[in-house]
């Protein structure tokens, strides 16, 4: 990428759209063109303060690249519908499978890099392992209907005999940090966490109702988002074999050494209390995730992870305990 490319971010107003927005401005490149449904009001602090050449409507957007043909150099696909809550695959489907064909197409037919945001929901209970090898994508199993429509698009990707000049999918693991304020119910663990202990000292943490894992001993691969969208713009300036990415730390942790991370940053004694898990989400919920990293590390990526204990540091200290954004 050169700094005068125009470059494309959907998602643009969401929690890692905004991130890799104010990280691509901190490299030098502020032709963006920012891509959302700008109507919320909640999303708005996300791109305060942020350099940008245009901000279009989701639905306005294909109108309007065919008004300017030739413009963009390079597109970072991260809008989606990602509450995996919703149980109404339709809504999934518009936004996370057929709005993605059209960015795919649109990529192709002009000759434009993609890097778009898949999800480690793919992989449902893990039966395959998480390894992301193309060859397992149409046996997958998602637990919910963000993470059919999700692998969808994967297999769909995979399946397409014209494609854009580079691709890459990116199975996003747990991802936290800045800018997800705006998210409610489906923010990091680590958000809804901190702001319990500062109201009341203690964290709720899901009870297990899984015999194999004891309660608050469930495991998931925490990645701080500046690690994602460094893995992102990697993928863009370095363009190795297209195809799907682990987007993880390759560790898995449980949420009690996260809970753990976040009263020794605060200075405050451990107090946990275990609830059930609510019943919409139990029978899909994953109790085991971690990135096999291995393919991102073959193609030459080599920048060490956040920890999760300095992930959480930074995250607290630095934007949670004031509110502030990235």
């Amino acid at each position: 990428m050169q700094k005068n490319d125009v470059i494309v971010v959907t998602g643009a107003a969401g929690f890692i759209g905004s991130y890799l927005t104010g990280y691509l401005n901190l490299l030098g490149f502020e032709q963006l063109i920012l891509v959302d449904d700008f109507s919320s009001e909640k999303k708005s602090a996300n791109l305060a303060g942020k350099k940008y050449l245009h901000k279009i409507h989701r639905e306005q957007f294909f109108e309007w690249q065919t008004s300017h043909p030739g413009l963009i150099n390079c597109i970072f696909h991260l809008g989606a519908r990602t509450d995996t809550t919703e149980m109404d695959y339709a809504v999934h489907k518009k936004w996370n499978l057929d709005y993605s064909k059209l960015v795919w197409e649109l990529c192709t037919n002009n000759n434009i890099p993609l890097v778009y945001a898949s999800s480690a929901a793919t992989y449902g209970n893990g039966e395959l392992g998480y390894a992301d090898s193309h060859e397992i994508v149409d046996q997958l199993h998602p637990l919910n209907p963000y993470g059919v429509s999700k692998n969808e698009f994967d297999i769909w990707a995979l399946q397409q005999k014209t494609t854009p000049p580079f691709w890459a999918g990116l199975k996003f693991f747990n991802v936290f940090g800045p800018n997800e304020y705006h998210k409610g119910r489906m923010a990091s663990v680590i958000f809804h966490a901190f702001n319990q202990i500062r109201e009341n000292g203690q964290v709720r943490l899901f009870r297990s109702h899984n015999p194999n894992y004891n309660d608050g001993e469930q495991l998931r691969d925490f990645i701080y988002v500046k690690d994602v969208v460094q893995v992102c713009t990697w993928l863009m300036e370095n363009q190795p074999a297209s195809g799907l990415y682990n987007t993880g730390t390759g560790i898995a942790r449980t949420f009690k050494d996260l809970v753990k991370a976040i009263f020794t940053t605060l200075h405050l004694p451990e107090h946990i209390n275990y609830i059930d898990t609510p019943i919409d989400i139990r029978d899909k919920y994953q109790y085991f995730t971690e990135a096999d990293m291995t393919k991102l590390h073959k193609a030459g990526y080599n920048q060490p992870f956040f920890t999760l204990e300095d992930g959480v540091k930074e995250y607290v200290t630095e934007y949670l305990a004031d509110g502030k954004y990235y």
